[in-house]
């Protein structure tokens, strides 16, 4: 396919290939290293969503010919060129397959992430959503007051539905519900707003920016989707860790996460017919297994010997990351 051999063609393929060896090897060292803090998996992850952005254009610095037949032939351990140009059945081109599979994903981004996004920001602009601050006094101004950091704005929000988020910026704040209030007890709501606070203090890293600047570069590559999402999701358990730091009760968290979201229904996707519903009751699932892991990780014994344990983490790091450059620097 001629796309494939234009400039941008190679950079997308390649940025896809290296994304995926990549992955794999993050994975493993992981699993033989038996990783399990949420925070130094999610610096090996940063590898994989990082990487791809800028192996193409590096490699191509440090060495013009590598993309030359001689390197390819010679020299190359993995020439994608050779298998695009393979085909299923002797009918089916490869090359056709891998850009169904990218312009598929370049799909979902659209749809499952910058159109929602787009729509939340506008609609965030246009709502008349009454909002208040607390009441001197009150058991929520008692309890933000409790939690030992820089505080951003806190709003109530009138409604009965139990309601909790956070927006960063300029001026951060935390918005919650008067249903919230009424559902959770003091430590049951120190520890759901410890954890928006978290997210708050973590949006202000300069690091998230080039999280999102990588997806964003990165829109049409599946292995990005995949990772991207397990890193917002390592990111949970991030400001879970950083919550129960400002509390030091994590079985309180542990305790709201239940109460807020825990779906108890044991769903089946494969038993329901509809598309719509399998869509629903596999994303469902998915939260079900985050939430899950997360109550787990919080009522387990020495959480905070497994928080802090780093040891080697550099070392291992750069190991990783030397593989991964090396190996891809032999697949064009």
């Amino acid at each position: 396919m001629w796309f494939f051999n234009s400039y941008i063609g190679m950079y997308t393929v390649q940025a896809f290939c290296h994304s995926l060896i990549a992955a794999i090897i993050v994975d493993r060292a992981i699993q033989s290293w038996e990783i399990r803090n949420p925070l130094i998996q999610h610096k090996f992850r940063l590898i994989t969503l990082l990487f791809p952005v800028f192996s193409f254009p590096i490699f191509q610095i440090i060495n013009p010919e590598r993309g030359s037949i001689y390197f390819r032939e010679d020299i190359a351990l993995f020439d994608i060129n050779r298998w695009l140009a393979l085909e299923i059945w002797g009918k089916i081109p490869i090359s056709l397959l891998l850009f169904l599979i990218l312009t598929g994903t370049t799909l979902i981004f659209l749809f499952q992430e910058i159109i929602p996004i787009l729509r939340h920001t506008f609609d965030s602009r246009n709502s008349n959503i009454l909002k208040r601050k607390p009441e001197e006094g009150s058991v929520v101004n008692e309890v933000i007051q409790s939690i030992p950091v820089n505080r951003p704005e806190l709003f109530i929000i009138e409604d009965d539905e139990p309601l909790l988020y956070s927006t960063s910026g300029t001026n951060p704040a935390v918005f919650l519900s008067t249903g919230l209030i009424n559902t959770l007890d003091r430590d049951h709501l120190q520890a759901a707003l410890a954890h928006e606070i978290a997210h708050i203090m973590w949006r202000k890293s300069l690091l998230v920016w080039f999280i999102f600047f990588a997806r964003i570069l990165m829109f049409f590559n599946p292995v990005i989707l995949v990772e991207f999402r397990r890193i917002v999701q390592e990111e949970e358990k991030i400001c879970d860790d950083m919550a129960v730091s400002l509390t030091q009760k994590p079985l309180a968290l542990a305790d709201t996460l239940k109460r807020l979201y825990y779906v108890t229904e044991n769903l089946s996707p494969f038993k329901l017919t509809r598309p719509s519903r399998i869509k629903m009751a596999l994303e469902d699932y998915s939260h079900n297994i985050l939430i899950e892991s997360r109550i787990s990780r919080l009522e387990k014994e020495g959480l905070g010997d497994l928080v802090h344990k780093k040891d080697g983490e550099w070392f291992k790091f750069s190991l990783v990351l030397t593989v991964i450059l090396i190996i891809n620097y032999f697949v064009v």
